[in-house]
């Protein structure tokens, strides 16, 4: 069985990550609607 030496450092960057693809789904949705705001 793997230690938890390195758990606390894993939370930390899946925490980052989360942040990252939740922030940057954000701004996909907003760029595509200004996208679609022009054609129209």
């Amino acid at each position: 069985m793997a230690d938890n030496s390195g758990l606390e450092a894993h939370e930390a960057t899946y925490g980052s990550v989360i942040g990252l693809l939740k922030w940057g789904a954000v701004a996909c949705a907003v760029i595509a609607g200004f996208v679609i705001w022009l054609i129209a």
